[in-house]
């Protein structure tokens, strides 16, 4: 049995990775070593990111809210104005915002198929702010 947690860490933060990536090296001209200093992750990483190589396991170019988070996260980290904490909790509301939309479900399917999505509703109680309450 796998809980939501695992399919976001597995596919969907490494896509919200590669598309903060992307808009920082796209919109703010940054270098893949610059990104991969503020994402503290490395540069191969980034080069992966960029060839689509790795962060591929869900599209969520369409999705508006999501892009706009992450578009916002991407101007914050540019201009140097995020501490650690507050880095982790814009990650944490993109990937609430994410499972908040059912853009999980099927990737959870495909990891765990005893899941019933119609039924399963997890995300929505995990989407509320509960799973950060605690200070970091």
């Amino acid at each position: 049995m796998s809980i939501p947690c695992e399919i976001a860490v597995k596919c969907v933060l490494p896509v919200v990775r590669a598309m903060t990536a992307k808009e920082l090296v796209t919109k703010h001209q940054l270098k893949q070593v610059e990104v991969a200093k503020l994402l503290r992750i490395s540069q191969p990483a980034i080069s992966l990111y960029g060839s689509k190589i790795r962060g591929k396991a869900i599209d969520l170019e369409n999705e508006s809210d999501v892009k706009n988070l992450i578009e916002n996260l991407a101007a914050s980290l540019a201009k140097g104005e995020l501490s650690h904490r507050d880095f982790v909790l814009r990650f944490c509301e993109i990937c609430r915002t994410i499972r908040a939309k059912g853009l999980m479900c099927k990737l959870h399917k495909a990891f765990d198929p005893s899941i019933d999505i119609e039924k399963c509703g997890l995300c929505s109680l995990i989407s509320d702010d509960r799973c950060i309450k605690q200070k970091l």
